[in-house]
């Protein structure tokens, strides 16, 4: 039998995340939530500390996060972002100024 996928608009927005119909809870310490999102250890872990979130580890290298985690997660994450995009923009800047001048 062949079976096929709806499409995004049609699909439950609840039946998207992996994690969550796998039933993993959330790695934060004393949070009982089902996680909505797994991540990378190694590109995250940094992100979630710095968001005051303690974190159990695990084996597999991975953070589990639940809606509310995620969102403080990734608010500290998208600031730290802007905050790179614009010193680069001005160190870019600044050695444009220092360079020849085309008069």
């Amino acid at each position: 039998m062949l079976k096929l996928k709806l499409p995004k608009e049609l699909r439950d927005k609840g039946d998207l995340s992996a994690t969550a119909s796998k039933g993993k809870n959330c790695s934060v310490k004393d949070c009982g939530e089902i996680a909505i999102r797994s991540l990378s250890e190694n590109k995250w872990k940094t992100y979630v500390e710095k968001a005051n979130l303690k974190i159990i580890e695990n084996r597999q290298h991975k953070i589990f996060l639940c809606k509310k985690h995620y969102k403080d997660a990734n608010k500290y994450r998208k600031s730290q972002e802007k905050v790179y995009q614009k010193k680069g923009f001005l160190d870019n800047s600044v050695a444009l100024a220092k360079g020849k001048r085309w008069d």
